[in-house]
């Protein structure tokens, strides 16, 4: 007797227009691929693009937040220079700022 082996993949249905699915069959046959394979690949590449997106906004957010334009290449530089700053004194506050400020 043969035993069943479990789908490794899960299947999911989709509708397409018309015109689309026409497209899409046709690039599926032109580049012998199933539509399961086409629609993976269409897959990967959209997140692919969806994550490059990200990457650029993280980096033009990033850009806005370096305005002098450090590098990695300036952290050893500028962790010694920040070390060897005279230290600011702080200023000591007293039980009565606390209960000022409502704490």
């Amino acid at each position: 007797m043969a035993t069943a082996t479990a789908r490794k993949s899960k299947v999911y249905t989709i509708s397409l227009p018309p015109e689309l699915a026409q497209r899409a069959e046709a690039l599926a046959q032109r580049d012998s691929r199933t539509m399961s394979e086409l629609f993976r690949e269409a897959f990967r590449t959209y997140s692919t693009q969806q994550a490059r997106r990200t990457l650029d906004e993280f980096g033009e957010y990033a850009e806005g937040r370096n305005p002098k334009g450090y590098s990695e290449a300036n952290v050893p530089r500028l962790i010694k220079e920040a070390r060897t700053e005279k230290p600011r004194r702080r200023k000591v506050r007293s039980n009565g700022d606390r209960a000022a400020r409502g704490k």
